[in-house]
């Protein structure tokens, strides 16, 4: 219906399809798993001159890659000379951008392979993408080496950089090294934002430190930083999943006495503290909050508080959880799948 309602409304002589409407169908068949229509569309798209943008590769590649046919979708777009997008050097970097935002590192290195091999050279935001994607795929020896290329080739890290670089020390439990660098930004005018703590910190966190969590959290507000609901939200999880719900539910009250709203990240960590510490009655009090507060629950919410019933044996409890899902119209099709858990 919504392809006919498409093709009836660009045969109107008063209406033509923007770049806009052709995307938002696409997303239509992406959701049907329609994936030749929407190749039809984009061929459609460069027929009538619209541009092939950023958003276009982007709504493709999040809906070829979970059917496997990412590689084939960048091979389309590589080999494409109407794909350009303006705020980047050329299509490369708009291909490796939104690849990183769907976080298909592996692809990320062979685009970069192909864009070398066709004699485009590096600028700051394609080092910035590779040694992204290279952290995150553990290769830090060619993570380290790309970072001696940068520099060989005149480029000094920007505050993109410092921030992949901070999460990459935290995670590996380097505070002093973290701290040594936190002062070499200052040194260069790279002065650190709320955004390089919160990496710096959640970094800590993965690894178990909280100590160091701390002492950069206080440093921070020392530095007249003061931090905001995703560092808080970092922190708390931090406390939460070291089994410091206290530490957590001090930090909770803080962060509502100083006016953050929690967001639903929030709540979930502190839904899973108050299971983990088997107050049930109050997780199931703190659900009705958040809605109450504008904050609806997502999907990690219900299932976390549901799974963490079952497993105590609460059984009538988790089913109620699962008939609030189903009287809000929550998820209703995912409520089979928290139900199976019970069940394996």
């Amino acid at each position: 219906m919504g392809y006919k309602f498409f093709v009836w409304s660009g045969q109107n002589e008063n209406y033509s399809h923007t770049t806009n409407s052709y995307h938002l169908l696409m997303k239509i068949f992406a959701e049907s798993g329609e994936f030749k229509a929407m190749w039809r569309l984009v061929d459609e798209m460069i027929e009538r001159g619209y541009s092939i943008t950023a958003r276009t590769f982007s709504i493709l590649i999040c809906a070829c890659g979970e059917a496997g046919l990412a590689r084939e979708v960048v091979e389309m777009f590589i080999k494409s000379k109407k794909f350009n997008y303006r705020p980047f050097k050329h299509s490369f970097d708009a291909i490796l951008h939104s690849l990183l935002t769907v976080k298909q590192y592996r692809l990320i290195e062979w685009v970069y392979e192909q864009m070398l091999a066709e004699g485009h050279s590096s600028d700051m935001l394609t080092y910035n993408i590779i040694l992204c994607a290279k952290y995150r795929l553990g290769k830090l020896d060619q993570f380290h080496r790309l970072l001696d290329e940068m520099g060989r080739n005149g480029f000094s890290p920007d505050l993109h950089t410092f921030n992949i670089l901070l999460h990459a020390l935290g995670k590996l439990d380097k505070p002093l090294a973290a701290l040594n660098l936190l002062k070499h930004m200052n040194e260069v005018g790279c002065y650190p934002s709320i955004l390089h703590f919160t990496t710096l910190i959640d970094g800590l966190c993965r690894a178990g430190n909280l100590d160091a969590c701390k002492y950069f959290f206080d440093r921070m507000i020392k530095q007249g930083i003061e931090p905001d609901v995703v560092c808080y939200t970092v922190m708390i999880t931090g406390y939460v999943m070291s089994g410091e719900f206290n530490e957590a539910k001090g930090l909770f009250s803080e962060m509502i006495a100083k006016g953050q709203l929690p967001n639903v990240f929030t709540y979930n960590s502190m839904i899973r503290g108050l299971c983990m510490e088997k107050k049930f009655e109050e997780a199931c009090m703190m659900l009705k909050e958040m809605e109450s507060k504008g904050r609806n629950p997502n999907f990690l919410v219900y299932s976390t508080l549901v799974n963490h019933l079952q497993k105590a044996g609460k059984l009538l409890e988790a089913d109620r959880v699962l008939r609030y899902m189903v009287e809000k119209g929550s998820y209703i099709a995912l409520v089979s799948k928290i139900r199976r858990y019970r069940r394996c």
